[in-house]
C-alpha cells in the first residue's frame, strides 16, 4: 500500500467519484464502468478514468508514482489519435479531516485522466451492430489509419526479437489454453495451436523480414472497434500506453486484430477491406498471407487473455470468459483455412 492515503481502499475511492455532486452535477448519474486495470466514471460531458492498484505479469500499477507516470503516458499517447479527448491529468487529493476532492488540497492519494465523454452512437462497435457503417466512414477510417502509419515511429528492431516474442506469446497462449478446468472444446485447442505454431514457423522469413525492412511502427496497440469513434473527425483513444513493447507493431498485424474484433461483431468484411486499403498507400505490396496470419495468432491471442481473466482471484462476469474464447478460436480456425487456401 502506498503510505500516503494509508487505511484509504480503493472502494473508498470508487464510492466518492461514484457521486456527481463532486463534479458540480448534482442532478446528474454516474456511470460506472469497471475494466480489468481501471475504473471509469461517465458524467455530464466528461469521463475521468482511475486506474486500479494492480499488478500482473506484463504490468505493475501497485504504487501511486507507477499510476501517475502511467496516467502521463496514457495522456502523451492517446493525443496522437485523440487530441481533443485526452484533456489533463488531475489529482485526487485528501485533506487533514480525510475529506477527498478532485484537485484540492492535502496530499494526493491518486491519479486520474480526464477525458471528453464521446457519443455512445458513433462508437465503431455501435454502428456495425446496427447495421449503419457507410462506405464514406471506411473512407475516413482509411485515411486516419494511412496517415497515422505514416507519421509513426518505426524503432529499430532485431529481427530475431521480434519472433521471438511472437514464439512466447504463443506459448503463454497454449499455458492458458490447455488448462483442463476450463469449458473449452479440448479436442480442438491441440489441433489449432498446433496449426498456429506451424504457421508462425513456416512464415518465420517473411516475419523476421518486416522487421528487418523497418516495417514495425509504435502503433495503438489495442485496436478494437469500440476504441473508434466516427464524429466529425474520427477519434481513436485508449491505447496500450503500458507497454513500448507490445505496441510495436507492424500495421499489418494491427489490422489483423481489428479485423477480429470486427468480426466477432458480424462484420468479416471490414478488416481485410481496410487491409486492402490501407497497406497499398505504405508500401508497394503486402502478402494477403501475412494478414491471415496475424488474424490467427491475435484471435488465439484473444482466446487466452478471456479465459486468463478467469485465473484472477474474483473474476468479473465469470460467466462470459468460457463462451468468449470459443467464438476466439472459431476465428482463429477459419484464418488458418484462409492463409492455408493461398
Amino acid at each position: 500500500m502506498d503510505a500516503v492515503g494509508v487505511g484509504l481502499t480503493i472502494e473508498d475511492k470508487v464510492r466518492f467519484l461514484s457521486s456527481s455532486t463532486i463534479f458540480g452535477l448534482p442532478n446528474e448519474i454516474v456511470e460506472v464502468i469497471e475494466t480489468h486495470m481501471s475504473w471509469v466514471f461517465l458524467v455530464g460531458d466528461r469521463a475521468y478514468k482511475m486506474k486500479k492498484p494492480v499488478r500482473f505479469p506484463f504490468l505493475d500499477f501497485s504504487t501511486l508514482a507507477a499510476r501517475e507516470a502511467n496516467c502521463r503516458a496514457e495522456l502523451a499517447l492517446n493525443r496522437r489519435l485523440a487530441p481533443d479527448v485526452y484533456l489533463r491529468v488531475t489529482p485526487l487529493t485528501m485533506n487533514l479531516s480525510g475529506a477527498l476532492a478532485l484537485d484540492g488540497e492535502g496530499d494526493i492519494v491518486e491519479w486520474i485522466v480526464v477525458m471528453r465523454r464521446l457519443p455512445g452512437e458513433k462508437m465503431l462497435d455501435r454502428m456495425l451492430a446496427i447495421g449503419i457503417l457507410q462506405a464514406a466512414d471506411v473512407d475516413r477510417l482509411t485515411d486516419l489509419f494511412v496517415q497515422f502509419y505514416r507519421r509513426a515511429p518505426h524503432p529499430p528492431t532485431s529481427p530475431g526479437d521480434y519472433f521471438a516474442r511472437l514464439i512466447s506469446e504463443e506459448a503463454v497462449n497454449r499455458d492458458v489454453l490447455t488448462r483442463r478446468p476450463f469449458e473449452v472444446d479440448h479436442g480442438r485447442v491441440p489441433a489449432i495451436l498446433g496449426r498456429m505454431d506451424n504457421a508462425l514457423e513456416a512464415h518465420r522469413e517473411l516475419l523476421e523480414g518486416r522487421a528487418a525492412q523497418g516495417r514495425l511502427v509504435d502503433g495503438h496497440g489495442d485496436l478494437k472497434p469500440e476504441h473508434i469513434c466516427l464524429e466529425e473527425r474520427v477519434v481513436i483513444f485508449d491505447c496500450l500506453e503500458f507497454s513500448a513493447e507490445l505496441r510495436l507493431v507492424d500495421p499489418v498485424d494491427e489490422l489483423a486484430y481489428l479485423s477480429v474484433e470486427c468480426a466477432l461483431l458480424g462484420a468479416q468484411w471490414l478488416g481485410l477491406a481496410l487491409f486492402e486499403r490501407v497497406t497499398p498507400a505504405l508500401e508497394s505490396q503486402t502478402p494477403h498471407r501475412l494478414f491471415h496470419l496475424h488474424a490467427a495468432r491475435r484471435a488465439v491471442l484473444r482466446a487466452g487473455l478471456a479465459l486468463a481473466h478467469l485465473l484472477d482471484p474474483v473474476p468479473r462476469v465469470p460467466q462470459k470468459w468460457e463462451p468468449l474464447a470459443g467464438r476466439y478460436l472459431t476465428l482463429a480456425e477459419q484464418a488458418l483455412d484462409s492463409l492455408g487456401a493461398i
